[in-house]
């Protein structure tokens, strides 16, 4: 047996590889991105970088199907992106197990919004299993696929952040299992022409019952008695919440967390006046146990919004507990107090920035002076959002940038109003991200003659999660070479008659290519070609400002680097931030900024 510390990300690839997962497939999004990271390095398994989330999902399908047990992972919102074939693969099932490894994100640290993924799971009547810890995301892979072959059903893997990103201790054996199944043909089963798919619901209706019942007698489902004032009912991350504020309350942990076992939890409410529910986002346990007839609080108290600790977890509940048992706390010893932090005021602020040198600077700063309109995708180029570029204007999911431009177009073209605006929508999006959602939308825009201009931000990566490849990078998860995809002929090949490839750090060429294309009754796109900084490491001579020539002007500072300040009466570059972009320099009508020579 082997006793190690892993991530819940880390345990989930182990988990998977020790139960014989022999294809993976993923599109990286935090904190989702270290499953396949981690479980490409293992040996006999195919992992791969899909070009989006629906497309890793239906490699999953198929590879289910002939008879290799698979793990697909991604997070949130990517389900939103795979909800087509989610939906309708109940129908069909599976051959061998299939997972689908889903992480949300409470408290927004990396996404642009706060989605409870459990949803999904009840409206494909899919059983979900959501572990509390690094050692239960082990143990819950291997389960679910077997679970997901007993039953011809995929089977969902709840994660969170701090689950996903948190180390625990995980024990297990490295046994590996071998599971190669028979592929056997069943159209009725697996073509879901209307005729077959009326079949088919009924089936996965029925198997449903079957699943709740699985759910009563599962390990992962337990409850914890203790006192008999106070019973909780929580799951996830928020059971080690609830155990840490309420180490002497009753608590229902649940493990298997749909279908829900409600003769379990209605013998565990017997013992208690009421029950309290912890649970991050939103009231997915609450509404069912209501459902249940049962008497419950949650988010009457606990945050809907945010993601919560044990201290939250505590406020939240003391006060009503008090009432409740008209005890003090509740009966229970308040919590141990946290360090608290230093002051805010003493504090700088530090909001997000790109990095010194960041190609994407250049490119916002040339649509700002052009005055565009611009829509945006999620990437690090959101970051230009912020002062002093102020570079956005609208910005929603991964691919909307481009379709988002073209109504834009429309409502301008049409307007009194805004009339002004017409012809000056620009659309921007990641090399990573137009592949992953924004190619049709670009093939939408030709169709339709909308005379707007798209901006590939071409970096060479998927930077915001870490650096991983794409099909325009020519290297597979694998480390294989590959064909690496031209986005500029697969704009011409779409139709685009007017297609430019700049250098962002050249802001000359940049600013006039934008106006340019910008003034042209055409759908045209520019790609920004320019290694992101941290892949593709950069350093040229750091650049100085001469004191005795500046001004004071601050048109530096526009930029937003963070190699660059003001000390006193002069612009400063912090040589040990400045990788030599040359940017400050191009903008410095006093020819201030300089180059520092050799020997300098």
């Amino acid at each position: 047996m082997k006793r190690v510390l892993l991530s819940g990300n880390e345990a989930v690839a182990m988990g998977a590889w020790c139960a014989g997962v022999r294809v993976a497939a993923a599109y990286p999004g935090t904190p989702s991105t270290e499953i396949l990271e981690e479980l490409s390095r293992l040996p006999g398994v195919y992992c791969e970088w899909s070009p989006n989330e629906k497309v890793a999902l239906e490699v999953g399908i198929g590879s289910c199907l002939g008879g290799a047990r698979t793990l697909v992972a991604m997070k949130h919102v990517g389900l939103n992106v795979a909800a087509d074939p989610w939906m309708t693969l109940p129908y069909i099932g599976v051959n061998a197990g299939l997972v689908l490894a889903v992480a949300d994100d409470p408290g927004m640290h990396s996404s642009q919004n706060e989605q409870d993924s459990r949803y999904y799971a009840r409206m494909a009547k899919v059983p979900m299993l959501e572990p509390a810890d690094s050692a239960e995301c082990f143990e819950m892979v291997g389960a679910a696929l077997e679970l997901s072959e007993r039953y011809d059903t995929p089977v969902m893997l709840r994660l969170e952040t701090r689950v996903s990103h948190s180390r625990t201790v995980v024990e297990y054996r490295e046994d590996r299992r071998g599971v190669d199944l028979t592929y056997e043909k069943d159209a009725v089963k697996r073509v879901m022409i209307p005729g077959h798919a009326r079949l088919r619901h009924p089936v996965v209706i029925e198997r449903l019952a079957r699943l709740q019942q699985e759910s009563e007698r599962s390990p992962f489902n337990r409850a914890e008695m203790r006192s008999t004032r106070i019973g909780i009912v929580s799951s996830g991350v928020c059971y080690q919440y609830v155990r840490e504020a309420f180490p002497e309350a009753s608590v229902y942990k649940l493990g298997f967390v749909y279908p829900l076992p409600e003769k379990a939890l209605r013998e565990f409410a017997s013992h208690f006046r009421r029950l309290y529910v912890v649970e991050e986002m939103e009231p997915w346990i609450e509404e069912n146990l209501k459902a249940m007839g049962l008497d419950v609080v949650g988010k009457a108290r606990v945050p809907r919004d945010g993601e919560l600790n044990p201290d939250v977890v505590a406020r939240s509940l003391c006060e009503l507990m008090e009432m409740d048992t008209g005890v003090k706390g509740g009966g229970w010893s308040p919590p141990l107090p946290r360090a608290k932090p230093p002051e805010e005021a003493s504090l700088p602020a530090r909001p997000p920035v790109m990095c010194p040198g960041c190609p994407h600077r250049g490119l916002f700063y040339a649509l700002r002076r052009n005055k565009a309109v611009v829509s945006s995708d999620i990437g690090c180029y959101t970051l230009s959002v912020l002062p002093p570029l102020s570079g956005i204007d609208c910005q929603v999911c991964m691919g909307a940038g481009v379709g988002m431009a073209l109504g834009l177009e429309k409502a301008f073209a049409s307007s009194e109003t805004n009339a002004d605006k017409a012809g000056k929508v620009v659309g921007v999006l990641g090399d990573s991200t137009f592949i992953h959602g924004g190619i049709t939308g670009l093939i939408d825009m030709v169709y339709n003659r909308t005379p707007s201009t798209i901006v590939i931000l071409d970096n060479r990566t998927t930077a915001m999660t870490g650096f991983q490849d794409h099909p325009g990078t020519g290297r597979t998860l694998m480390g294989e070479e590959t064909h690496a995809l031209d986005l500029a002929e697969l704009a011409r090949a779409v139709g685009v008659e007017s297609v430019r490839i700049v250098d962002p750090w050249d802001l000359a060429q940049t600013e006039a290519a934008i106006a340019e294309e910008m003034a042209a009754p055409r759908t045209s796109v520019i790609v920004s070609r320019r290694p992101c900084v941290l892949r593709e490491r950069h350093q040229g001579a750091p650049y100085r400002v001469d004191a005795g020539k500046c001004d004071a002007c601050k048109s530096c500072l526009r930029l937003g680097c963070p190699a660059l300040v003001m000390r006193g009466d002069s612009a400063a570059v912090d040589e040990d931030l400045c990788v030599g972009c040359s940017l400050c320099a191009q903008l410095c009508r006093r020819g201030a900024i300089e180059e520092v020579g050799e020997g300098a």
